[in-house]
């Protein structure tokens, strides 16, 4: 059996030949694949590209996409949907709605509503995971679950459960409002003394490591950090024992250096032999976030004219990506391969720490080396049409076939 019953899958849906060729035909690049053979280089023209050695599709994000398409040979005549999008890259999603799996989309408030939901659909949990709430809700449904949540989430999960349980106060670097960490926040309902803090960056944790070694105003603090505590935080009785994870998509660097912060305020509040009392650390780096993070960083050591960074703009990892190849050389942070226009010239992009698309109109001027990164919920084959629209845009032609 695949799932745990006939209404839980969670381990497939045994259709993987079934839809290896159209996963193949949907996400693959023969252009990506003679780069990583040619040792993660490619020269064309004067142009030499240089490919990060861990890019794109993480395995968790393959299983994801892997899943979705299994439930739709699995269920042809019925109803599928999804909770969120299954990762956060456009055109999976949208290959996903023309095999009419339809998105359910959250309210401002992050909540979803399943009232259109019956028993005889089908609906696929997304990488992300979902909250406590709402997992018990589909099952109180009664419909088929397909359950793609990431093995790494699924770790952060059970630290949170087990600080939960033993009373210590969870500590979250993420984004508040990300589906991940909502997920993940959402483990302490279980226990009556479960409480939750999301700091997204060292200078929120900052705010909440003056307040452990100094105390302060209360009130002042958990009025700013309202959105990201559990209900009825109290910052006197809830940051008293704290243990730390976080959103597995975060910079990995950040994520180790905030704990080590947490620890260091609890000792110097409490003591270092009474640290064990207040203060618990485990490491639930996301492998996948990782590796991709440091092949980036031994990319850059010698760093390229230009890095070029794809994946969707509401990803947290490639974002992450990109942030750290903008300490080093210019940065163009791409949604996709339609963000380069050889016609013109120009490339749309995101900034660093900005929101809004810019535009660069020269981009390519006197540059001889790109280094080329992915995010994790970016398939290859549009890694693969963004090298080809920037060999187009100079004017060359590759010398390989693809």
């Amino acid at each position: 059996m695949t799932g745990g019953t006939e209404n839980y899958f969670r381990r497939g849906l045994g259709l993987k030949k079934e839809v290896a060729g159209s996963l193949t035909a949907d996400y693959h690049s023969r252009l990506v694949d003679i780069v990583k053979d040619n040792g993660y280089q490619l020269s064309a023209g004067d142009l030499t590209f240089k490919l990060a050695k861990e890019f794109g599709f993480c395995y968790g994000v393959d299983r994801a996409v892997d899943y979705a398409y299994q439930s739709r040979v699995k269920f042809p005549d019925k109803r599928i949907f999804l909770v969120g999008e299954i990762i956060h890259n456009p055109h999976v999603n949208d290959k996903l709605a023309r095999m009419k799996v339809e998105i359910l989309y959250p309210e401002a408030d992050g909540r979803f509503d399943f009232s259109s939901v019956t028993p005889d659909d089908v609906v696929i949990i997304p990488a992300f995971g979902v909250t406590v709430n709402d997992l018990a809700t589909l099952k109180g449904v009664g419909c088929v679950l397909i359950d793609t949540t990431c093995g790494s989430v699924l770790n952060v999960w059970k630290r949170v459960e087990k600080y939960a349980r033993d009373h210590f106060t969870a500590l979250i670097h993420g984004k508040y409002y990300h589906e991940e960490s909502r997920a993940t926040a959402s483990q302490v309902n279980g226990y009556p003394d479960g409480r939750y803090i999301i700091v997204r960056d060292m200078g929120e944790a900052e705010i909440v490591c003056d307040f452990i070694e100094h105390g302060g105003d209360a009130g002042e603090l958990e009025a700013k950090f309202l959105a990201s505590t559990s209900p009825e935080f109290s910052a006197d009785r809830d940051l008293l024992r704290i243990g730390v994870a976080n959103q597995t998509t975060m910079l990995a660097n950040e994520s180790l250096a905030i704990a080590k912060r947490i620890g260091i305020a609890m000792a110097r509040r409490y003591g270092a032999e009474a640290l064990p009392e207040h203060f618990r650390s485990f490491d639930t780096i996301c492998s996948a976030t990782q590796e991709r993070q440091d092949a980036v960083l031994e990319l850059i050591e010698d760093p390229p004219d230009v890095m070029l960074v794809i994946g969707g703009y509401n990803s947290s990892n490639t974002n992450n990506l990109a942030a750290i190849c903008a300490d080093r050389t210019t940065t163009f942070h791409i949604a996709d391969a339609s963000c380069i226009e050889p016609s013109s010239g120009v490339i749309r992009y995101k900034p660093v720490g900005q929101l809004e698309e810019a535009v660069s109109e020269r981009w390519l001027e006197g540059v001889r080396t790109i280094g080329v990164t992915a995010g994790a919920s970016t398939p290859n084959n549009k890694i693969g049409e963004a090298m080809e629209r920037i060999v187009e845009t100079r004017g060359i032609e590759l010398t390989v076939e693809v």
